[in-house]
């Protein structure tokens, strides 16, 4: 094949009739796929992998395979060109990979269980079924499964069943879609379903691990949400049902299969009578961005992994603009500011950083770029921006031409630019462009020279960056009306800044409501005269100014010491988003002390000075109609007020834990985290770590395993630390999906710290075989060096890491974070003196 060259240029599927035998017991896949298709020459090939081919014909001529397990291939000669129908009998195993089809484990009253699932994004179609495993190859798809059916059990799939013939489920004909979509689950499960206004019939469905009442909640967001965006893209849902689905092991959040999402068990189940508004909040975007897709990546697909920001950035900024509309007393869009624009700001300033739209061939390379904080948080701020210029009428007068115009087909970056630039009657493409083809992003200076407001803009880095001269059309939303709507040169001088200042009677911003890509270093008398101001500043004003300052800081564009005495200025406020961003700060600090030390003292009454009233003022738990932003901050306080070691937040923590030590689950659950860590770190016992890791293994609420894992990995007994890590290879005790957080957990642990590192290390093979082919996988380095402060730590993580450089899929990620780690050992050793002395004068 020529280089770049697709499968799909050679042979065209139309459709496919897929047989498969699925036997549990013996973990072995029996198949038969038909393809019909159109084929350009005769020499043909497939993708397959861990395949055992039996035979392959063309037209019922039998033609000789071989398979190549390297490129993932079949390859042939066929008898002719032009149409043909081409059938593939093979077998294939049932992995624990978590990828193509795959059991997942449970129990329900202490009987172990399996739920088979399938996850084919974004090449494991091929594990189930040979064909053309390539997004732009789209076709038609017949389903006809058979299984080891015992009674009770249930099989759902893209498309209703339409009948059952001697053991075998018939399948309706799917629409034109891709490979990576097709999906289908069997086993005991539990539903629940409601019907749209439209007639989609919308169902949950999830394991009897779960009470009946925990299927509610997801199943109102879904119907919501499909109602929502028929109404949105003005483009009907065409399928004729929508299920989603729990997995009890799911390598990803979600996966939106058209017409069967699949999500972890912890997105989606929910006891409302006690889960907290984060939790709440989390499942509603996941939902609501799964069935995004349902029309942005299913309906209409990029044409390839390059383009995989037009599926996941667009289907990130609409669980946001769906949710605000579905529950706008959340205030989702605080959410976005202090989640999706902090995490696409911190990673797109390093150096080596992937740009949202990038050219991948090998199925490594296309898995290793779903990094989170930038095809999905700054491609959805990218999206948030165009949103905030164009506005709200034109982007959905586009969106539904774009849908018209590439429904069931392919589209590239391009077709989305045109499509909403002529609704919107301007270009975006030039634009964009120097947004979605440069990574990184500008901080922009701001200062008065000679009289004059001037602006420029340079590419921002935290730690070493070679500066490439990039530049950016810039949307600079300023609040004085005689600013350029774009910046498109390297320096803007702007006027008079007295007359400006004078006319405005305000002080000078720019970006105003955070909806861009950038930050804004102001000079020290521009920044005096905003913070002089803050009593009148909005909530998002306030935290873009503690955004910017943070990272300036981390930059080395300001001192942190600088940034210190500002702190107090916000700790008397009510906004959620505020609190958010002042403690994303002060825990920023925690990096410049050690342990046990009197600076590390010293921090703590600094960030009990902040947070002390404000614990007092909300406490443990709130009343029925408490604000949102209470809900929001309390979480926040009190992990504040515990690591402060504030005595009556302690204490109390531990007089509710007293008083449900039976029942710890019953714990108000948006503090549970912090109360049980509190316990485990300062009470902890032998009983208490046995109580929580059982409660961990039994019980079917995924928040309170979460909480589990904060309060068990925060333990200080070494003894029970390495008992933890025992149990990081025990899949019947912590499922590989949940290993990375307590893997994380230990390490971040101080005490646990040097056993998490060796076990990494020692492990790796094991790890990498058990997740590595996994998306997440190059996340456990991404972890290691979020921890990581000392030159000591930096040359062990460059020792190790480094030799691996050219593994597929892993070298820009320890490019990347071993100039993350070396910029943060060069920042705490010429700050951490400065910052030390700005602690102390704060209090």
């Amino acid at each position: 094949m020529a280089a770049g060259q697709r499968l799909v240029d050679i042979f065209q599927p139309t459709h496919y009739d897929i047989y498969l035998d699925i036997n549990r017991a013996t973990k072995v896949i029996t198949g038969q796929t038909a393809i019909k298709g159109t084929a350009k020459q005769a020499d043909i090939l497939l993708n397959q992998k861990f395949m055992t081919v039996q035979q392959v014909k063309v037209d019922d001529q039998v033609v000789t395979p071989t398979v190549d397990d390297a490129s993932e291939t079949i390859a042939f000669t066929a008898p002719h060109t032009g149409e043909m129908t081409i059938l593939v009998d093979y077998t294939a195993p049932l992995t624990d990979t978590m990828m193509g089809i795959y059991p997942s484990y449970y129990q329900v009253n202490g009987e172990k269980k399996q739920l088979i699932g399938t996850q084919f994004e974004t090449t494991a179609a091929r594990q189930a079924f040979p064909g053309i495993d390539e997004p732009a190859a789209k076709a038609t798809f017949s389903l006809a499964i058979k299984y080891d059916e015992q009674d009770g059990e249930t099989i759902i799939a893209n498309m209703p069943e339409e009948k059952v013939v001697d053991g075998v489920h018939y399948f309706a004909e799917t629409v034109k879609m891709s490979t990576y979509l097709v999906a289908f689950a069997f086993g005991e499960m539990q539903s629940k379903l409601t019907k749209t206004n439209s007639g989609v019939q919308v169902g949950v469905f999830a394991t009897k691990a779960h009470q009946a009442s925990e299927l509610d909640f997801a199943l109102d967001i879904a119907k919501r949400s499909i109602e929502f965006y028929e109404d949105y893209y003005q483009t009907p849902y065409p399928l004729p049902h929508s299920w989603q689905l729990g997995l009890p092991d799911f390598s990803a959040g979600a996966m939106e299969n058209w017409g069967l999402v699949t999500y972890r068990e912890a997105y989606l189940t929910l006891d409302e009578e006690n889960a907290s508004l984060e939790m709440k909040q989390r499942i509603a975007t996941v939902i609501a961005h799964e069935l995004a897709h349902q029309w942005f990546g299913d309906l209409v697909t990029m044409q390839w992994w390059d383009d995989l920001w037009l599926n996941e950035s667009f289907a990130n900024m609409m669980e946001y603009v769906a949710i605000d509309a579905l529950e706008p007393d959340w205030h989702i869009w605080e959410l976005f500011q202090t989640s999706e624009a902090a995490a696409a700001l911190q990673r797109d300033a390093t150096d080596g950083v992937q740009s949202v739209h990038v050219q991948v061939e090998k199925p490594a390379e296309i898995d290793a770029i779903f990094d989170s904080a930038i095809v999905y948080a700054k491609g959805s701020r990218m999206l948030v921006m165009v949103r905030a210029l164009i506005g709200d009428d034109a982007l959905r007068r586009g969106l539904k031409a774009y849908f018209e115009a590439h429904q069931y087909g392919n589209a590239r970056g391009a077709d989305l630019w045109a499509a909403l630039g002529q609704a919107a009657g301007i270009d975006l493409t030039a634009m964009m462009d120097t947004w979605l083809e440069q990574p990184g992003y500008p901080v922009l200076t701001v200062a008065v020279v000679d009289g004059q407001l001037q602006v420029k803009q340079q590419q921002f880095f935290i730690g070493d960056g070679v500066d490439k001269g990039r530049q950016w059309q810039i949307p600079l939303n300023s609040n004085y009306t005689d600013v350029p709507e774009l910046m498109v040169t390297d320096k803007l001088v702007l006027g008079d800044y007295k007359e400006m200042r004078q006319t405005a009677g305000t002080p000078f911003r720019l970006n105003v409501g955070n909806t861009a890509h950038f930050i804004v270093n102001y000079e020290p008398d521009l920044l005096q005269d905003i913070l002089a101001d803050i009593d009148n500043l909005d909530a998002i004003t306030q935290l873009q100014l503690l955004q910017d300052l943070r990272l300036l800081a981390e930059g080395r564009q300001i001192s942190y010491a600088v940034v210190v005495p500002l702190l107090q200025n916000f700790a008397n406020s009510t906004s959620g988003v505020v609190n958010t961003a002042l403690y994303q700060v002060a825990n920023n600090l925690k990096k410049f002390v050690t342990d046990g030390t009197s600076a590390e003292s010293q921090l703590k009454q600094l960030i009990n000075k902040l947070s002390a009233d404000q614990f007092t003022r909300l406490g443990w738990q709130g009343s029925a109609n408490e604000p949102v932003a209470d809900q929001v901050s309390r979480p926040v306080i009190v992990d504040a007020a515990l690591y402060a070691q504030n005595e009556a937040a302690t204490s109390s923590a531990h007089e509710l834990v007293v008083a449900n030590r039976d029942a710890l689950v019953a714990l108000p659950a948006d503090v549970r985290a912090d109360i049980l860590a509190n316990e485990v770190k300062h009470y902890g016992s032998r009983d208490l770590f046995d109580q929580l890791l059982s409660d961990y293994q039994t019980t079917a609420d995924g928040g309170y395993q979460r909480d589990i894992t904060v309060a068990l990995t925060a333990t200080q007994d070494v003894d029970l630390i390495k008992e933890l890590i025992s149990y990081f290879e025990n899949s019947d005790i912590i499922k590989p999906q949940d290993l990375r957080g307590w893997y994380k957990g230990v390490l971040s642990n101080d005490k646990g710290q040097q056993l998490a590192w060796d076990w990494l290390r020692d492990e790796w093979s094991w790890l990498e075989k058990t997740v590595g082919g996994d998306m997440e996988f190059t996340t456990y380095i991404t972890v290691t060096a979020s921890v990581f402060k000392t030159a000591e730590r930096l040359a062990e993580f460059k020792a190790f890491f480094e030799p691996k450089q050219d593994t597929p899929g892993l070298g820009r990620e320890i490019t990347m974070d071993t100039n993350v780690i070396a910029g943060r050992v060069a920042l705490i050793n010429d700050e951490q003196a400065a910052v030390h002395q700005a602690i102390s004068e704060a209090l």
